[in-house]
């Protein structure tokens, strides 16, 4: 979720910490109303971490398991 309508990008990274998967490239969400698909199908299982920016003043990144 993002805090406020704004300009999203979402980056999936790999455990090694290089960029493996753009989602969303400055696409436009509103707040606390939109939900994303990501088909890992293509990718092995394993830890994978997300970056997520909004309008440049929001920044979050977690870990994701990928289980198959």
């Amino acid at each position: 979720n993002v805090p406020k309508t704004a300009n999203v990008k979402i980056t999936i990274y790999d455990v090694a910490g290089r960029e493996v998967k753009t989602i969303l490239n400055e696409q436009r969400f509103a707040a606390l109303e939109d939900f994303v698909d990501f088909d890992a199908s293509n990718f092995a299982s394993g830890v994978y971490f997300y970056s997520m920016q909004a309008d440049g003043d929001f920044i979050e990144s977690k870990k994701m398991v990928l289980v198959k």
